[in-house]
């Protein structure tokens, strides 16, 4: 099974990017008029005939900031102050601008106004707390016994027939009613931390792998009640959007980096009944979305998850393309630049793994080339700038 870095002879192609880009001030050569002409062309269908070059994916992220500015990390205060927000993404697509040619981050206010407040998800469903801590939001266990586990499962199945009223703050209808005739759409369910991820956040990650091996049916329990909560909640929030199943958007998108903690029978057994039953549901067409991100060494469940016929996948660093291709051969791959590599600006090693995955899939072509999971800080313009010179002096489809 294919799961682990490989690198091809590049025939020097690396050496020379490099050379070209230190006799240029650190700025790898790129005609940037040119460059985006043709990505936007790629970006619109990776798996074009007429593309002229692989698609980019990695345009960065508000977590890049810090070191492109020399400011020190404060995650909450970028996503709370609004206005400190906009001050720091300002200076830094200013900095965009002269290198890769693009303002890369938002500078929108984003109007408190204008969003919906205190609406509720899968989690409050299972009764699980967010908090905050450090950089993110982290979901709290709610159950460490199988007693406890089944004593919430009661809770959880008594809820299932009304989570509308669990689901909506109690001024919904007035909060609808302002914001919609104010064109603000209803929000839509078309995401969700995966499966595996979330009972291992609810009920613990050892606590999971044991219940699976040791109590199938209590976990297959857990499992339908994940899949008939997500379902439930699904139809609630297309019904207050005024979709009936019919005219609803299709296509769901699943996080889970947790899968990789599974075997591929513990994974058939729990977590890709979900997948199947919401991608039955609402994604039943070819071309509807059934994607999934896992940065995680998770590729001994592609050959599971591609006979679901994923339409976009962005897995761990170590799942490699042709491994990705050979299970799923419509899927958009984004990735598969391990995040480290370009967060520690190994120049060497970004130029080697586009080199490696572009020639994986040069004649399959659904290359989104990207970060196999986040893009962190560290990750730089000039690396950036890299990754585009990659694309347009080895990448081109069209020489």
């Amino acid at each position: 099974m294919p799961n682990v870095t490989r690198f091809h002879d590049d025939d020097g192609k690396t050496d020379w990017l490099l050379a070209q880009a230190r006799a240029h001030g650190g700025l790898a050569p790129v005609d940037l008029e040119r460059f985006w002409a043709d990505q936007d062309i790629a970006r619109a269908d990776p798996f074009g005939d007429g593309i002229p070059q692989c698609a980019l994916g990695a345009l960065m992220s508000g977590e890049c900031v810090y070191a492109e500015l020399g400011i020190d990390e404060d995650y909450w205060r970028y996503a709370r102050d609004d206005a400190w927000r906009i001050e720091v993404n300002t200076a830094y697509n200013d900095r965009a601008e002269g290198i890769v040619g693009r303002r890369l981050l938002s500078e929108t206010p984003r109007r408190a106004d204008l969003q919906y407040k205190d609406l509720r998800g899968l989690h409050d469903v299972f009764d699980a707390e967010q908090v905050w801590r450090d950089r993110s939001w982290w979901l709290m266990q709610v159950a460490d016994t199988e007693d406890e586990l089944k004593a919430l499962l009661d809770r959880v199945e008594g809820r299932l027939g009304d989570l509308r009223s669990l689901l909506l703050p109690d001024d919904w209808d007035q909060q609808k009613a302002r914001l919609t005739a104010l064109g603000v759409e209803v929000p839509r369910y078309r995401n969700q931390r995966g499966p595996v991820t979330f009972a291992m956040s609810i009920y613990g990650v050892e606590n999971l792998i044991f219940l699976i091996a040791d109590n199938p049916p209590l976990a297959a329990r857990f499992r339908d009640a994940i899949l008939a909560a997500m379902l439930e909640i699904r139809r609630v929030m297309d019904a207050e959007a005024g979709y009936t199943p019919e005219t609803a958007p299709r296509g769901f998108g699943f996080a889970d980096d947790n899968c990789a903690l599974l075997t591929p029978a513990m994974y058939e057994l729990f977590g890709y009944p979900i997948l199947k039953g919401m991608w039955d549901a609402f994604s039943p067409d070819p071309d509807d979305r059934r994607g999934q991100h896992s940065d995680s060494d998770m590729a001994h469940i592609v050959p599971i998850l591609g006979r679901l016929d994923l339409t976009d996948t962005n897995f761990g660093p170590n799942v490699m393309c042709d491994w990705i291709r050979q299970h799923m051969p419509r899927a958009v791959i984004m990735g598969e630049l391990a995040p480290f590599t370009f967060s520690r600006n190994d120049e060497e090693g970004i130029v080697r793994e586009f080199l490696r995955d572009f020639g994986m899939t040069r004649e399959s072509r659904g290359l989104l080339f990207t970060t196999a999971g986040s893009i962190n800080n560290g990750s730089r313009l000039t690396g950036l700038r890299l990754i585009m010179s990659a694309i347009q002096h080895f990448g081109r489809f069209d020489e």
